[in-house]
């Protein structure tokens, strides 16, 4: 199947023949369905917080901060931010030069409100002599759009969403790269150190580090700390082959193989390479302005305590299992634990010997941890909560993409779904590194359409980074207040109350 042309390639990435084989065999093969339950609900796999266990996860986190652990927040922040523009692309390229559509009419009708807009009226004074507010007196609305997007102008258009200014300040209007630090400052500070780790595309790195070394000292001046900022970019060998119609490999026009970036589960490998005790997962894009981050700062300790807690009691209880005259009686209360705080049933656990019983849960509490928050489901797009049967016939919390799930009425059940806010525990009772890549479920993925050359090819994604990536974790649901997700998938995005002033 493979030339030695192709197996040169496939080396210099650093992807195993056998891994290229297999990709192929899941184009032609599909991935199955996962196997529900039920949706993840309050009561069912879905926690719901008191005020006061809300006050007694907060101390915890507050206190864990004090000791001498490692926090980490991880941002994935290579996506561009063209869609973004999809339809400011549209109107600079359509044939009728009047904004027509609801959209096109809200963005120039508010132009003045975004963040960015001093810079775009600077921009439009160089390039075209003229300001926004002329420009729009004489109709040129394409040219202000042009100013926005291309390269003769600000860029946006090409530029990842972490290096657009977002957010309104006196003194300095802030990108989400920015307001992450911030973020960071205020919940994820130990030993008077925030570490923040960026995941970026290469050719967006070096502006990610400008963009850093401008804000750098004033930020770390302002919080009183001192900011660990890193960075680093997919690996090569996290890309996935294309396959052509026939689920051959498929070839350009000078007969290479075809490449694909695995998509954000690619990202595991960069996770994996952290070294923390706790890693906070939050997008790029997920941002408000300082009169908004209270609720924000107040569910990231809650959720993080909760973490704390769990993992203390899941260290105490493999400890104990280490112990081989360990009573029935404890080993009970484990499996209660198991089942009741980290909702890891087994249907025929009352069939198990004392030592298959003691081998499941040490295997059952012995993964990585996650908290994930959960918001009510208000029709925004999202991977649902949802308990599952897993291979070896136990259930365990899943996080679904639409996708995932045949029975599309299940997803009408979920009443959230995940805004990517997590917290890991990515270190075992030991105090040694989980491989993460030990616990992706390689039998999940996506596989969608696309085309290059006029010619059609399949693109496979590797199992998402909160889905498939992470479906061997001990996984809890916890509900989060709306406020906060606040995502930003197009420019009018930024016009919506929870991104406007200070």
């Amino acid at each position: 199947m493979f030339t030695p042309s192709d197996l040169q390639q496939l080396k210099d990435k650093g992807i195993l023949v056998a891994q290229a084989e297999g990709q192929l065999t899941s184009f032609a093969q599909g991935f199955p369905y996962l196997k529900i339950k039920r949706a993840a609900s309050i009561g069912e796999g879905l926690i719901q917080l008191t005020e006061a266990e809300i006050n007694i996860a907060i101390e915890i986190w507050e206190h864990y901060l004090q000791k001498t652990h490692k926090v980490q927040k991880f941002v994935p922040a290579s996506g561009a931010a063209s869609r973004m523009f999809k339809d400011l692309f549209e109107f600079m390229n359509g044939k009728y030069e009047i904004p027509t559509t609801p959209f096109e009419k809200h963005f120039f009708d508010n132009i003045s409100h975004f963040a960015f807009f001093a810079d775009l009226n600077a921009m439009c004074l160089l390039n075209e002599q003229l300001n926004v507010e002329q420009l729009l007196n004489n109709g040129y609305y394409k040219k202000i759009v042009s100013n926005l997007l291309d390269e003769k102008g600000l860029s946006y258009g090409t530029l990842p969403k972490g290096l657009l200014k977002f957010h309104n300040y006196p003194h300095d209007n802030r990108t989400p790269f920015l307001e992450h630090l911030v973020e960071g400052a205020l919940y994820a500070t130990s030993n008077n150190v925030s570490t923040i780790h960026f995941t970026v595309s290469t050719e967006h790195r070096d502006l990610f580090e400008s963009h850093l070394a401008e804000s750098l000292a004033e930020y770390q001046k302002r919080f009183g700390i001192q900011f660990d900022i890193t960075f680093s970019e997919q690996k090569p060998s996290t890309d996935t082959i294309a396959a052509d119609t026939n689920n051959q490999p498929f070839r350009t026009t000078d007969g290479k193989l075809l490449f694909r970036p695995g998509g954000h589960g690619a990202l595991i490998e960069n996770l994996n390479d952290l070294d923390a005790d706790i890693v906070f997962i939050k997008n790029i894009d997920n941002v408000v302005p300082d009169r908004l981050k209270n609720t924000t700062i107040i569910y990231k300790k809650v959720i993080a305590g909760l973490l704390v807690s769990l993992q203390q009691q899941t260290f105490a209880y493999l400890k104990e299992l280490e112990n081989p005259s360990i009573s029935d009686a404890k080993l009970l209360i484990i499996a209660q634990f198991c089942a009741k705080r980290l909702n890891n049933y087994h249907p025929e656990q009352k069939h198990l010997s004392r030592e298959e019983l003691i081998a499941y849960l040490h295997n059952k509490l012995n993964r990585p941890i996650r908290v994930c928050g959960m918001v009510k489901n208000e029709g925004e797009p999202g991977g649902g909560p949802f308990l599952t049967e897993n291979a070896d016939g136990t259930v365990s919390p899943q996080i679904l993409e639409s996708s995932q799930i045949e029975d599309k009425m299940m997803i009408a059940k979920s009443t959230h779904f995940n805004p990517v806010d997590l917290v890991c525990a990515v270190k075992n009772y030991k105090g040694e590194k989980f491989h993460l890549p030990d616990y992706v479920d390689k039998q999940t993925g996506f596989i969608s359409l696309k085309s290059k050359d006029g010619k059609e090819l399949k693109a496979l994604e590797l199992p998402g980074l909160w889905n498939g990536a992470m479906s061997d974790w001990n996984t809890i649901f916890v509900e989060v207040p709306i406020e906060t997700f606040n995502p930003v998938k197009n420019v009018n995005d930024l016009l919506r109350e929870q991104h406007q002033g200070m």
